[in-house]
């Protein structure tokens, strides 16, 4: 089997003052018509080396291509040669007579492998994607400069073993494993009765006990957190945190001297679960997933599987909470919400790309709404606009 380098590489953080540079400076040159002049500019301009036909900085990948309209198929790229970049932006620059383009075409936003893919698994990486492969929407979003920050952020939350496999269903049209949840009439209501159930929740001594028991947690490794907050990869924090916060006593106090003293984490394995704590408590049967927000970095949390959501939801006394970690320099502070939440549901997005053809798909939050969530006194719940939300849920 071959290596699998891909898999040791950190996501970058977004560098958005050298993407808007690259973008002004290629939308400068509109009309240049000529790809190569327009490529031998940009890479004296921003200091990029050039592996083949990739120019590469410490920021971002381009790869330029030239077409007579925008409408076209022409290979951009091998797949195993784009793996090499995909930490970081991976932008397509489209050279026509008139105008230039621009579209991220990292791994998230490939819709399949075209060329010379017979023998492409995910675990045997062949042949190469058209510019016709990558998407130039994105869950009702426009792949263009303006949302290049939102996108990646996505894609920094995404895994590029689950885009592979992904890719391998495209390609290949392979039956889709998994199955959507399919609720009788009586979990069906049981699961429009959510929203009602979560508000009566934040209303009881058991969200009390609840909240007081997470907040007990973080107290006990509030400065680990903050050190944790330090770590660059978006992914790997975030697990981090989870476990510091959830994690068996014996595997926590491994986590912390780890960090304190500064030595190489331990590998983390994190359950492909709806929610990082589970708890009875009272009548309720809880389910709480742990966001983290460290300040000042843009984020676009993913929030859960909606097949997970309704199968669990579809159980009386079910609720599900989402518990806010939020670090900003040595402080951390927290808050134990409801998906339902009126600011939160407002942020939240269903996108089925990652989740796979039989599914009902995957919801992602706006990284401001948490933030937000810290800071809103009410935290109420609007039941009309969450039954409806949920009612789109079971459809879909």
């Amino acid at each position: 089997m071959q290596e699998i380098f891909y898999r040791k590489k950190q996501i970058n953080m977004y560098p958005r003052q050298t993407i808007q540079q690259i973008t002004s400076f290629i939308f400068a040159r509109d009309g240049i018509a000529d790809k190569k002049r327009l490529s031998e500019q940009a890479q004296q301009a921003f200091g990029l080396a050039k592996a083949r036909s990739v120019f590469y900085g410490n920021d971002f990948a381009i790869r330029f291509c030239s077409a007579a309209s925008p409408h076209c198929s022409n290979t951009v790229l091998s797949l195993s040669a784009l793996l090499r970049y995909d930490r970081m932006p991976f932008l397509v620059c489209l050279v026509t007579p008139i105008k230039n383009y621009l579209c991220l075409a990292n791994t998230t936003f490939l819709t399949k492998i075209s060329h010379s893919s017979q023998t492409f698994r995910a675990d045997n990486i062949r042949g190469s994607f058209n510019y016709g492969d990558i998407t130039q929407e994105f869950e009702n979003m426009a792949n263009r400069p303006e949302n290049f920050e939102y996108l990646f952020a996505v894609h920094a939350k995404s895994s590029v073993e689950k885009n592979l496999q992904r890719l391998e269903e495209a390609t290949k049209n392979i039956h889709p494993s998994g199955k959507k949840f399919t609720p009788t009439k009586e979990q069906t209501a049981c699961i429009l009765r959510a929203p009602e159930r979560a508000a009566a929740f934040m209303l009881s001594a058991e969200y009390t006990a609840l909240n007081a028991d997470l907040d007990k947690r973080v107290r006990d490794v509030q400065e680990d957190l903050v050190a944790a907050a330090e770590i660059n990869n978006v992914n790997l924090r975030g697990r981090v945190i989870e476990s510091l916060i959830t994690a068996a006593e014996n595997d926590k106090q491994i986590l912390q001297k780890c960090l304190r003293d500064g030595k190489t984490l331990p590998k983390i394995y994190t359950a492909d679960a709806l929610a990082d704590y589970m708890r009875r408590v009272g009548l309720y049967n809880t389910a709480t997933d742990i966001k983290s927000k460290v300040a000042n970095l843009s984020s676009n949390p993913k929030g859960y599987n909606i097949d997970k959501l309704l199968s669990f939801l579809a159980q009386e006394q079910s609720v599900y909470m989402i518990y806010i970690v939020s670090v900003r320099g040595k402080e951390v502070r927290t808050r134990l919400c409801s998906p339902f939440s009126r600011t939160l549901l407002e942020n939240t997005r269903i996108i089925k790309h990652w989740a796979g053809r039989n599914s009902r798909g995957v919801t992602q939050y706006e990284g401001q709404a948490l933030e937000n969530l810290l800071n809103d006194l009410n935290n109420k719940i609007d039941q009309e606009k969450a039954l409806a939300f949920m009612t789109q849920c079971l459809q879909a």
